[in-house]
């Protein structure tokens, strides 16, 4: 089982995640809602579309922009439609069970 912590919490917990570009997507139930706040943040990526950003708290302190999503991704990264990467210190422990997601067309790798 894939495990994301960060200051001791346990922000997502899922037998079942995909990796896109050595980033683990967890699905959306198997986050921890309650510490993560809308952050006005986005970034574009040429295959996967938009991804929104959410701050992570974990005992009073914040890590600014550290989870994203693909809400409406490109049909390419379809797969990881509404699942959550982490990132800036939020450690994932792979455990196992992950699947190999889409791939980037050639041309578009970040």
């Amino acid at each position: 089982m894939a495990t994301a912590t960060w200051r001791g919490a346990v922000v997502a917990q899922s037998d079942d995640t995909v990796i896109v570009e050595g980033n683990h997507y967890f699905p959306p139930g198997s986050v921890n809602w309650e510490l993560l706040t809308p952050s006005s943040h986005e970034s574009v990526c040429g295959w996967k579309g938009t991804a929104s950003y959410y701050d992570l708290t974990v005992a009073g302190e914040t890590n600014p922009n550290a989870v994203w999503q693909y809400r409406d991704p490109m049909p390419a990264a379809a797969g990881i439609k509404d699942r959550v990467a982490f990132w800036h210190g939020v450690q994932v422990d792979p455990g196992e069970g992950a699947t190999a997601g889409p791939v980037p067309p050639t041309g578009l790798e970040r």
